[in-house]
């Protein structure tokens, strides 16, 4: 079929892959929420066989988060197209009372839509249409669904690593960037910096403690000083809490640090100055948890040519695909850092992940199908 065949056939699923979307997206699957988790993966795994193919199904127990899924299809002895996207969502059950999944104008609502239940259904939708024109994609095809990568995928990361060592290449279902698909991401780290000091009375005799709160707020301060901009670094203190009550000089406190890096040397930099952090008050004693969670996604050579060729793809139809690097991280986080060119934001153009005006675009849908079925039948 011609890249405006293409096209033409998703157009007239278009109703079909609406139904889709709004099924999934009703079944709500927050991280940590195993049973919802295994309910989400078994709706996926029953659309899948839906289609006809000769699938190799295989379900990951993740013990406190659910079931990870992998899908394989069309085996052969080349390196496979990895299809990688995550079945959690960062919303609370219930949030679907505040953001009912539904369609205004354009605009297709729904939480965990956008972030990122609609590109599961374009994965889908990808089997589907080989099954049934008969054609076949030009790689085997790998689809990998983590069920806790809101949450840092550390029970992921190893399932995922396995599938991605011998990729070819690997295509992202995370959000799109007002339709950009993502080339760069920047790395994670994640801290806790606890505080322990000396508890008195507050009115008595202040005196004879050591304020934990007092010694977090010179280190807060201290490490908003590592932010380098020019670097593509940021730091940023996002929670803190402590004290146990107001006639109390404050026994404990900790806060919570977001690190973004754009390369390992600055992520290995960053680990070793908020590990090197020391007490102002030698009376208090500070104690640093954490690590890098994500390492970057950067811009390669390979990564442009996949971009290329994702972006000829699209103009074959008339279809514009910008381009974008961003400072969040996703799973493909990991999968560059094996040496395979990562294409990130396939997903449906739209906008509010993570809130509760979440959408995407209806008349992006079927574009975004007819682009990935495109991109791996060539």
């Amino acid at each position: 079929m011609t890249p405006h065949e293409t096209l033409e056939y998703f157009k007239k699923r278009e109703s079909e892959m609406i139904d889709a979307i709004r099924e999934i997206v009703e079944i709500e699957s927050p991280s940590y929420d195993v049973e919802r988790s295994k309910t989400v993966v078994r709706w996926i795994e029953n659309e899948a066989r839906k289609a006809g193919l000769d699938l190799d199904i295989e379900r990951v127990a993740a013990e406190d988060f659910g079931e990870h899924l992998v899908i394989r299809a069309f085996p052969g002895d080349a390196k496979p197209y990895l299809l990688l996207g995550h079945s959690d969502t960062v919303h609370p059950v219930g949030a679907n009372e505040q953001n009912p999944t539904r369609i205004e104008g354009d605009k297709f609502y729904g939480c965990g839509i956008f972030d990122m239940k609609s590109g599961i259904v374009l994965m889908l939708e990808a089997l589907r249409y080989f099954a049934e024109t008969g054609q076949r994609p030009s790689r085997p095809i790998t689809i990998f669904l983590s069920c806790d990568e809101e949450v840092g995928s550390y029970s992921g990361r190893p399932v995922l690593e396995k599938e991605a060592a011998n990729a070819e290449a690997c295509l992202v279902f995370e959000p799109s960037a007002a339709g950009r698909v993502k080339t760069g991401r920047k790395g994670t780290g994640m801290y806790v910096v606890k505080a322990i000091g000396v508890p008195a009375h507050a009115g008595l005799d202040p005196e004879k403690g050591a304020s934990a709160i007092l010694e977090l707020s010179r280190q807060i301060e201290r490490l908003n000083s590592f932010n380098d901009l020019e670097a593509g670094t940021t730091v940023n203190v996002c929670t803190a809490r402590g004290g146990t009550t107001t006639n109390v000089i404050p026994e404990h406190a900790e806060c919570t640090v977001d690190v973004r890096f754009s390369s390992m040397a600055e992520a290995a930099r960053m680990d070793a100055a908020i590990k090197a952090l020391r007490p102002f008050d030698e009376r208090v004693s500070v104690t640093v948890l954490g690590d890098v969670n994500r390492p970057p996604m950067e811009r390669t050579d390979a990564v442009v040519a996949l971009y290329e060729k994702a972006r000829a793809v699209a103009a074959s139809f008339d279809y514009d695909l910008g381009e974008t690097q961003v400072g969040g991280a996703s799973d493909g986080n990991f999968v560059g850092a094996l040496g395979v060119p990562v294409l990130d934001g396939l997903g449906i153009t739209g906008d509010g992940a993570h809130t509760l005006h979440e959408h995407i675009l209806v008349s992006d849908i079927a574009n975004r199908a007819a682009l990935i079925t495109k991109l791996v039948s060539g």
